[in-house]
């Protein structure tokens, strides 16, 4: 399988309804309606400083997703992540952090380092000092192994029990 793996800092509407929804829908499922789904999420991730999406490919069809932006205190997630990890983690990891949100690739990609190139090429040139996500808190779920295997650490617990939030500093040490 030929894989092409591009990152951009927008997307058209067009993209967005077509390609980007249905991908992420079958890789989630967790909102049924595109509209539900573009106000209650992607229109305000997609605004936020620092936002960058890397995008696989074969051929012609989407394979894979990766998107994040710049974290910052004020926004949702921000003040989650600081209300559950220890004072002097949140201090230390949030705020002016990259915001790792979501990978997602194709059933037929999976298995065929789709999602490392997508986390490659995502934080490739990353100016972020410090680097964040939450996944599954199952040492062997395929995302938390990934994110392990190229340097994230648990820095402490997510926003529910199956849940942990990651982190990684660069320069890696």
């Amino acid at each position: 399988m030929t894989v092409q793996v591009e990152v951009v800092e927008a997307v058209t509407a067009a993209f967005v309804r077509h390609e980007l929804w249905p991908l992420y829908r079958s890789v989630f499922g967790d909102f049924d309606d595109y509209e539900a789904w573009v106000d209650g999420v992607w229109a305000r991730h997609s605004a936020r400083r620092g936002f960058r999406i890397a995008l696989a490919r074969t051929d012609d069809d989407l394979a894979g997703f990766a998107y994040g932006y710049t974290g910052e205190h004020g926004q949702w997630w921000t003040d989650t992540a600081a209300s559950v990890l220890h004072p002097d983690v949140a201090s230390d990891w949030l705020g002016g952090h990259f915001e790792l949100v979501s990978i997602g690739v194709a059933a037929s990609a999976r298995g065929a380092s789709v999602g490392r190139r997508l986390l490659g090429s995502l934080t490739d040139g990353l100016e972020h000092a410090r680097w964040v996500l939450m996944t599954s808190s199952d040492p062997v779920d395929p995302a938390r192994r990934l994110y392990r295997s190229a340097g994230w650490a648990v820095i402490g617990p997510g926003f529910s029990t199956d849940r942990v939030i990651m982190g990684r500093s660069w320069p890696a040490t």
